[in-house]
């Protein structure tokens, strides 16, 4: 009997195994993980699961008995050290050998690890896996003292999260603004007022210089010569693709696994999805800035998701290529901020609401006139529509685009 198996148990995984099965696949299916817990949910741990408002069951992407019913199997806390591809096998850590007929590589992205003096102190954490919540909340107390390194997306979600649960948060940013990277001047402008007016103290242009303690953290310094107390430190500055394995294989690896648009990696029956993949999107032509060939990595769940449904398309001899438009979202207090589509190498940025005083905006990314992307606070009309107007490719006159009295569902027309 013909064997798939896939290396990582996240979002791209739960996606795929069942999706093989729809395809037609009779076969085995075994999804091995490097962590104790089947599939679940990565946005909900900064956010609902550490607030403490979803339990370890309600993130969980589905229940184990829905893999049992399509007859996929598990082997967790394991990790794979080696694959051969010449030979279609890969071995465990604890020396055990695998063989496959096909491979998917979901191996996702890890936390980047901050390298600074202190940084190994108990009190320190990163926030990626299910286990590190755990971790966090055991150190969480009303009035405790917490800084986040790192104003990005993570950085804020936990800070709101930490907030909300009574404890003191100072987030230290290393460059002038909130998601620099990722966002406008007018929407880091929005989240810092946000964040201001609900009592969270953001530091920007704070590089942090090392983190204090004997044992235990105490205190985390800058290179300003401020110094903030901190009863524990959650490290928020990105991630870094798992390719080490797809390396190590002989693999092509350039800012993730390379793969073509049916997610077949440069080994013929080597899969891969997710955040760890480089791929191209055709419908991105002339919108990404540094990117060859209109290829790119994204850290998405959406992604992921779509990218499964092609891998398992591809390995039950389907063709269905890899082309949506990203899409993402933040939640932060009252806020439901959607983005669609990718901002870079915008030239414009026009502005729908107030977002120097309401809560609810849309930030309209263009580039020589077209739209590029769309950042929707509380505005889920904009959101859909921005999303269709990307896919269509619909140009709208910027007039409009801003003008507060057109209904949105009228740029489609």
């Amino acid at each position: 009997m013909q064997k798939v198996i896939i290396i990582g148990a996240g979002h791209a995984a739960a996606q795929l195994a069942p999706s093989l099965r729809k395809q037609g696949w009779e076969g085995e299916i075994l999804i091995i993980g490097e962590e104790a817990y089947i599939p679940y949910q990565r946005p909900p741990l900064s956010k609902a699961f550490m607030a403490g408002d979803k339990t370890e069951a309600e993130i969980l992407i589905r229940p184990l008995l829905a893999y049992k019913q399509h007859d996929i199997n598990f082997m967790l806390n394991e990790k794979v050290a080696k694959l051969n591809p010449v030979n279609n096998t890969l071995t465990l850590s604890n020396g055990k050998e695998l063989s496959y007929d096909q491979l998917a590589l979901c191996t996702g992205a890890r936390a980047r690890k901050i390298p600074l003096p202190g940084s190994e102190l108990a009190g320190v954490f990163y926030l990626r896996t299910l286990d590190d919540v755990k971790a966090i909340q055991q150190r969480l107390d009303a009035g405790a003292n917490a800084v986040i390194v790192g104003g990005g997306y993570i950085g804020l979600e936990t800070a709101a999260a930490l907030n909300k649960m009574g404890v003191n948060v100072t987030v230290l940013e290393v460059q002038d603004r909130v998601l620099a990277r990722v966002t406008a001047p007018e929407v880091s402008e929005f989240y810092q007022r946000v964040h201001t007016e609900e009592g969270v103290d953001i530091q920007t242009n704070t590089a942090v210089s090392h983190i204090e303690g004997d044992v235990q953290v105490k205190a985390v310094s800058c290179k300003n010569g401020e110094r903030f107390d901190a009863d524990l430190v959650i490290v928020g500055i990105g991630v870094v693709p798992n390719v080490e394995l797809a390396e190590e294989a002989g693999l092509a690896v350039d800012n993730g696994i390379v793969v073509d648009e049916f997610a077949r990696t440069s080994v013929s029956n080597i899969f891969a999805a997710g955040d760890c993949t480089n791929h191209p999107n055709a419908l991105l032509s002339g919108s990404l800035r540094n990117q060859s060939n209109n290829r790119l990595r994204l850290e998405s769940v959406p992604n992921a998701m779509e990218q499964a449904k092609t891998v398992a398309a591809s390995i039950c001899g389907q063709s269905l290529p890899y082309a949506s438009y990203p899409w993402f979202w933040s939640d932060q207090y009252d806020l439901k901020l959607q983005i669609a589509g990718l901002s870079q190498g915008f030239d414009q940025v026009l502005i729908r609401g107030d977002h120097k005083h309401s809560r609810s905006f849309v930030a309209w990314y263009l580039k020589g006139g077209r739209l590029l992307a769309a950042d929707c606070i509380n505005r889920p009309k904009e959101f859909l529509v921005a999303k269709q107007l990307l896919s269509r490719g619909i140009t709208v006159d910027p007039i409009k685009l801003v003008d507060e009295s057109i209904d949105p569902k009228t740029f489609l027309q």
